[in-house]
């Protein structure tokens, strides 16, 4: 069947009542037994005259079990691809399906939808567009808010939760499934409603949604964020999260702080010109209430992270998930920062972020970078906020890979500029050795290969190399000249990661057993036990030097 006539069946001539009534008399009771279906607020459904029924999205069976809502048949839009087969076709017209493309404004579609509710039949509509699974709801589009004003009839808000645990393959599997819907939002017919208002209409539509999918004990959404650490990084976050439409606290080391930036808004030391919203709450760290946040934002260093842990740890949320800003090693064990604050904290999930995003470059010109997060959900969550914020974000598993990618992007960048007297060759012989042995090192603990080589990593360390404000290319650049590496972070004003990191790497890397001369001799440059320019002579020579071999005088 094509789909011309598969459109003017549903407009014109409805369900095959014979196919539609044998089937719903074989699915409810089946639903009802296998799936423990429980349905709540079925006194809020009309029973006559049109009405939408608006719903997430999670399984192929939604709208089947949707169905049982109403003893009336029920129409729904369905992606075009089901439709190939011309028997499963017919199937699904019969029981109220019609086909929507999904990539375009199917105008055929809506125009369907429109007269199945004037002659006074319901609709399922999905506004999210696409099965989401799994976390919380998606973001819905504005369709469903066009047709509740176009044609005047109430949207019912439905929530369905369990039905993306019952397939795995073919395979059908027991599993509790819940419906609810809520009361009839009503609004007034307009002929032509224009994008913004079919919007707006959505975005009051789709929060009712989501109280149903709450009440149920979905996922809820990221709505109110804190983060510990008024740095370049953390201040950077804050305003991000605040466009993305969070309620945000900011917590600052010291009263001072707080009340200076509050004032200004504006954090002159650590962001200069970047307008910090008035929508972001600035404080004092210690005064903080992470219990009401959705989300909570360590934005320290990764020396400072043990001392922030211990003193906020114990009051995340266990319905928070967590963002671990630091890029190295803690001290002492060398622990990862996203390993070291999920064993301290009892978060939902914990992730942390990598890729090329500068703070002050990434809120004037945007940026691409990878959060990851071993929990999908809290992973999109956020991958949904950060867009939602502008950026163009990428989703991963590989938080090893990812945390060790940004260590390793920092050391690279502080060898190159410390090798960096010795002439580009030596700088980029340096950069490469250690970008290589902590690549090898990564792949050895379960990190992917193309973490390191995709914006985590290469793309990283490019950014960090070109930044003007790079901290840890300074600190290499000062290296070079021969300042003392204690008198480098006094110089900079702020904390270059990889110099903490160095010895702590070493350390892990002769743990594991693995040679990395061009590491350990960086560590030595580091700790003050190898002259830079010694070191930087020494990396494109036979034999890279070692502490072990050469030392200082």
């Amino acid at each position: 069947m094509d789909r011309e006539a598969l459109l003017d069946r549903a407009r014109t001539r409805g369900v095959n009542p014979i196919v539609y009534w044998i089937v719903r008399s074989l699915f409810q009771p089946f639903f009802h037994v296998y799936f423990r279906l429980t349905r709540i607020g079925m006194e809020h459904v009309p029973q006559s005259g049109p009405v939408i029924f608006a719903a997430n999205h999670r399984s192929f069976l939604d709208p089947f079990v949707i169905a049982t809502m109403t003893r009336r048949p029920i129409y729904f839009v369905a992606k075009q691809e089901l439709f190939r087969h011309r028997l499963q076709a017919w199937f699904l017209n019969s029981l109220g399906a019609f086909p929507v493309d999904r990539g375009a404004s199917d105008q055929d579609a809506m125009a369907t939808a429109r007269q199945i509710l004037e002659r006074g039949d319901g609709v399922l509509i999905f506004p999210e567009g696409t099965r989401v699974r799994p976390g919380p709801l998606g973001c819905p589009k504005r369709g469903v808010g066009r047709l509740a004003l176009e044609t005047g009839a109430p949207v019912v808000p439905v929530a369905v939760i369990g039905t993306e645990r019952i397939r795995r393959g073919w395979r059908i599997r027991p599993h509790k499934v819940r419906i609810r819907a809520g009361r009839p939002l009503r609004y007034p017919k307009v002929a032509a409603p224009s994008p913004q208002l079919a919007r707006a209409v959505t975005d009051r539509i789709w929060p009712c949604v989501e109280l149903q999918w709450e009440w149920l004990g979905g996922l809820p959404a990221l709505r109110r964020a804190v983060v510990i650490g008024a740095g370049s990084c953390g201040t950077s976050i804050a305003v991000a999260l605040a466009r993305a439409g969070l309620e945000i606290e900011l917590g600052c080391r010291t009263a001072e702080q707080a009340q200076a930036i509050a004032a200004e808004r504006e954090n002159a030391r650590y962001l200069p010109g970047v307008q910090i919203p008035d929508s972001v709450r600035v404080s004092r760290a210690a005064d903080l209430e992470l219990e009401r946040h959705d989300l909570v934002v360590f934005a320290v260093p990764s020396r400072a992270l043990p001392v922030t842990v211990a003193q906020f740890g114990a009051r995340v949320p266990s319905r928070a998930g967590v963002l671990v800003l630091a890029k190295g090693l803690v001290a002492p064990h060398g622990s990862l920062p996203a390993a070291y604050v999920a064993e301290r904290t009892l978060g939902r999930a914990v992730a942390c972020l990598g890729g090329p995003a500068h703070a002050a470059d990434a809120l004037t010109n945007g940026a691409s970078f990878v959060a990851a997060c071993a929990n999908e959900a809290f992973g999109r969550q956020l991958a949904d906020v950060f867009t939602a914020a502008g950026f163009e974000v990428q989703l991963t598993s590989d938080v090893t890979g990812v945390e060790l990618a940004g260590t390793a992007k920092n050391a690279a960048a502080l060898a190159a500029a410390a090798a960096g007297v010795a002439g580009p060759n030596a700088a980029g012989a340096a950069a490469g050795k250690v970008f290589a042995e902590l690549d090898a090192w990564s792949r050895r603990r379960g990190g992917r290969p193309e973490t390191f080589a995709g914006l985590a990593g290469a793309g990283d360390l490019v950014a960090t190399v070109v930044a003007s404000g790079s901290r840890n290319r300074r600190a290499g650049e000062l290296l070079g000249q021969g300042t003392p590496p204690a008198d480098i972070q006094p110089v900079l004003g702020q904390t270059a990661e990889a110099l903490d990191a160095l010895p702590l790497l070493a350390a892990a890397l002769r743990s594991d057993g693995v040679r990395a001369p061009a590491v350990e001799g960086l560590a030595a440059v580091v700790e003050g036990r190898l002259p830079a320019e010694r070191w930087a002579e020494a990396v494109t020579s036979p034999g890279t030097a070692t502490p072990s071999r050469t030392r200082a005088a």
